[in-house]
């Protein structure tokens, strides 16, 4: 209890920048029912957190305090989400009352009463995470780059932040925080808010994020970390032996954060850095405000995969501006992302470079069609997932036929037009959430009706697969790619040095796609010989090869390199194919002996898609 009074007086000298009030009769409306969480936001809404934690690495706790402002209407009572907490107390304008938890939901956990009256301005939770939190990943030294220090990170979307801070858990309620974290002296504390640069010597670190911004993307990194910067507004944090590399690779973050604002307006999150996680990371990245948290797995070495951080990057519009209303409206966050990453990456470096990324998302897009299934509602932008984990429409559906509907709306209006349009959506709804009804009615409003233009919507967001009026980019680099790869297999000639050292990533990865499944031993063979992509330092290269390979029946000759990099590397991404290949290919004893060795390495994110797909 001594721990917990000592939390209870610093937080009350912490600054609060509470969150514009919002109407809470925004929340009655149907397609804004949030299914996965408890909260009644039309009765009792929380609007800024105060939080207090110190972050125990020998019993891999977080313990300490979350105090809300609140708003309500005269409501009986406020109702938090919460999953695998431990809570000690709860009080109500500083004085103890009787909570009640409710439920317990596989997914979505259970639902904290707290009783309030007229006069309540705000509620405290004393708690401590267990070892059930599924956003937080404790990790030992040998599991980071350095191998000297312990890691910390979370990871909060869709809705694992109530596993770490009891919260009101939807994308549709926004609010703002400060914070106080209490780390080992050795290690440095960071967060999606206001960060320091360097090491506090009392190992105390304070945070502020005065914008207001949905629960999923409040988080917590702690690690030996350093930081370099990179412009006037970006920089990187990452362990001291990841940290020059990191800085070279993400050389043109302010570049890409200038040519985002002529396109689409002012940057409104102060900074924008990037802090490079262990492998672990179950992501490629995640749009924290101010701090995206990023995969190792894309510092290549030539700056090939940084269009990973032109996206984060772009969430700081789409997203974390202008966010989902539910996880049901999850295109209105990636689809519009993944649109607009495509058209920093042509700002910076041209239409054919942006082209390439165009068709290598359509080809994911119809690999997802395909595995889904045509007819299935999961192929739908307007999904519905009640009863059902929210991770299950993080697909290509939302990222890439979001995008390739809103291609196919500019290519209606013209790109001018729609620059426009998206310029003044951002603006307008900015600190706000949008459903996908809302959404509908704001572009027929806006864009449509006064311009005498009629699309298929309906189709788009309602309807499964795509539309015959999908957009499909065009690169002349990849039928180049085709030809050399189709005159190897036709006569066995290798393809030119001259041609291919001038080859991207995204020329490479097109290569290997296009390689069939069927091919001859000898043309794996060959081809790994020649371009050594088993041992590809290029991770997305590597995965496509070894997902490639396993589908041949080549990896036999490869699977200590394929266990290795599985083991290392715990991105969801690359995790998913290569296990099911080996399912597919008859082969889940050895894709179960393999996740026997790595399962320990990932996070909890990546562990839920495994344990499932390879328990069938």
């Amino acid at each position: 209890m001594k721990h917990f009074l000592f939390l209870i007086i610093s937080c009350s000298f912490m600054m609060c920048s509470t969150a514009p009030e919002t109407p809470l009769s925004q929340y009655s409306s149907k397609d804004r029912k949030d299914t996965h969480s408890f909260a009644e936001p039309s009765k009792a809404i929380c609007t800024h957190l105060d939080l207090t934690l110190k972050a125990d690495f020998k019993s891999k706790t977080l313990t300490g305090t979350a105090r809300y402002d609140i708003q309500h209407d005269n409501a009986d009572e406020i109702i938090l989400d919460i999953k695998g907490l431990d809570i000690a107390s709860v009080r109500v304008n500083n004085a103890v009352v009787e909570h009640t938890v409710k439920g317990n939901d596989p997914i979505k956990g259970s639902a904290l009463h707290i009783p309030i009256s007229a006069d309540s301005k705000s509620i405290a939770i004393d708690y401590s995470t267990t070892a059930d939190a599924e956003a937080v990943q404790w990790l030992d030294p040998i599991q980071t780059a350095d191998k000297t220090h312990p890691f910390l990170f979370t990871q909060g979307q869709a809705i694992l932040t109530r596993t770490w801070i009891p919260c009101q858990d939807s994308p549709g309620i926004r609010i703002s925080y400060n914070a106080e974290i209490e780390v080992p002296e050795a290690l440095m504390a960071v967060m999606s808010a206001s960060n320091t640069t360097s090491k506090a010597p009392n190992g105390k670190y304070t945070f502020e994020m005065k914008q207001a911004i949905p629960p999923y993307l409040i988080a917590l990194a702690i690690g030996n970390l350093e930081f370099g910067k990179v412009g006037a507004r970006t920089g990187v944090y990452a362990e001291p032996s990841m940290l020059e590399k990191s800085v070279y690779e993400f050389g043109e973050m302010e570049k890409m954060l200038v040519l985002a604002e002529e396109l689409y307006g002012p940057y409104l999150w102060d900074r924008y850095d990037v802090i490079v996680l262990p492998p672990s990371f179950p992501f490629g990245g995640m749009e924290n405000p101010r701090l995206t948290f990023a995969t190792p797995t894309i510092i290549a070495g030539d700056r090939s995969l940084t269009s990973l951080i032109a996206h984060e990057l772009a969430h700081s519009w789409s997203g974390n501006l202008v966010t989902n209303a539910t996880w049901d409206d999850f295109w209105l966050n990636e689809g519009f992302t993944v649109y607009f990453e495509n058209r920093i990456m042509e700002a910076l470096y041209g239409k054919e470079y942006a082209d390439m990324l165009s068709l290598l998302g359509h080809q994911d897009l119809e690999h997802e069609i395909k595995d889904l299934g045509a007819h299935s509602h999961d192929t739908h932008l307007k999904l519905n997932l009640a009863g059902r984990n929210p991770d299950d429409g993080m697909t290509d559906i939302a990222y890439e036929k979001g995008a390739h509907f809103l291609r196919m709306i500019e290519s209606k209006v013209g790109r001018e037009t729609f620059d426009a349009f998206l310029k003044k959506y951002f603006n307008e709804n900015k600190f706000k959430s949008m459903s996908t009804t809302e959404f509908e009615s704001y572009l027929a409003k806006n864009l449509l009706e006064e311009r005498g233009i009629e699309i298929n919507t309906d189709e788009w967001i309602y309807g499964a697969g795509l539309p015959e009026n999908c957009p499909v980019s065009r690169s002349d680099k990849f039928v180049s790619v085709e030809k050399s790869l189709g005159a190897f297999i036709e006569t066995g000639a290798i393809p030119d040095d001259a041609l291919t050292d001038a080859w991207t990533t995204h020329e490479w990865l097109h290569f290997i796609r296009s390689i069939d499944k069927d091919a001859p031993m000898d043309v794996f063979k060959v081809l790994d010989t020649k371009y050594s992509f088993t041992h590809s330092g290029n991770s997305e290269i590597a995965a496509a090869w070894y997902e490639k390979s396993i589908h041949n029946g080549y990896y036999k000759n490869i699977t200590p390199e394929i266990e290795r990099f599985l083991i290392q590397v715990g991105r969801r991404k690359f995790l998913t194919p290569l296990y099911r290949a080996l399912k597919e290919n008859k082969d889940l004893e050895t894709a179960k002996a393999i996740y026997a060795k790595a399962r320990q390495n990932y996070h909890s994110v990546s562990k839920q898609t495994m344990d499932v797909l390879l328990s069938e």
